[in-house]
């Protein structure tokens, strides 16, 4: 059977998208017990890497990166411009911050799912908080790598497997696509995948020799992986013709040369044996 080696192509952009905006709205609320009115606040989430910074879904965080939460009251009416407040923020993974600022920067260095928790209390006391308030984050590890475990030639019209291993938190969506001569096909299409472990396999059947190449992208909620990854295995591609007229010459070769060092064998002995007799 032929031979179809395996080019892999990753592309892959920058180690993070920026995510569009989507603050959570944290509704706590602060009773005036002069007035009896109500304020509401909301939690914006932004992280920093590097320059960039990024709005954050309160639901979902970057393990090890640098996180700043921001209290934004929505007091449209100013009734409470006048007051001071009071932060205590429970991160839930152990450590509690407190100040009289409404922001608190911090960073969570190992993925999971904490509760964090906020209590907000107001100076002059007539203002006083209605409890502590909680908000649920998960933390995800970012996608940063993207191994293909697999043989570097495939056998035409055969069944063949290859493994992707993923370094990132689940759920990962995984977009993967063969490309013949690694020729870019938009209207083919990539075939996507969710992942809700940290291993993909592929099946896959080649239906001609020649060069391939696999194109693939991850994405979970607070990365996607677009950096360039190349492996290249350079192979020489044989169609069955050349390779039975290959397989028959290595046979014959193997077959007569025997054959001819037998005869020369014969002529030698001969040759003798008539200089005996004279």
């Amino acid at each position: 059977w032929p031979l179809a080696p395996l080019v892999l192509v990753y592309t892959f952009g920058s180690l993070r998208e920026k995510l569009a905006f989507s603050a959570c709205f944290l509704n706590l609320t602060i009773s005036d017990q002069s007035s009896g009115s109500r304020v509401a606040g909301r939690l914006v989430f932004y992280q920093t890497e590097g320059s960039a910074t990024y709005l954050r879904d309160a639901g979902a965080l970057a393990s090890g990166v640098a996180t700043e939460t921001v209290f934004e009251p929505l007091d449209p009416e100013r009734n409470f411009s006048s007051a001071g407040f009071s932060y205590t923020w429970d991160l839930g993974n152990g450590e509690v911050i407190r100040g009289t600022e409404p922001v608190v920067r911090y960073r969570y260095s190992e993925s999971g799912n904490y509760t964090l928790r906020l209590n907000v209390g107001g100076n002059p006391p007539q203002l006083a908080p209605a409890g502590v308030y909680a908000q649920e984050v998960q933390v995800l590890d970012a996608v940063r790598s993207i191994q293909l475990v697999a043989p570097s030639d495939y056998s035409v019209n055969r069944n063949s497997s290859l493994d992707l291993q993923l370094d990132g938190s689940p759920p990962m969506w995984v977009c993967w696509q063969f490309l013949r001569n690694c020729a870019p096909d938009p209207a083919a299409g990539c075939t996507l995948t969710l992942l809700r472990a940290a291993s993909l396999r592929l099946n896959h059947t080649f239906g001609s020799a020649g060069l391939h190449c696999l194109d693939v992208s991850a994405r979970n909620a607070v990365s996607a992986l677009r950096a360039t990854f190349n492996r290249r295995h350079l192979l020489f591609i044989l169609s069955c013709a050349a390779v039975l007229a290959a397989t028959f010459s290595f046979i014959l070769a193997i077959a007569c040369r025997p054959w001819q060092l037998n005869s020369s064998q014969v002529r030698h002995t001969t040759s003798t044996t008539w200089r005996q007799l004279e």
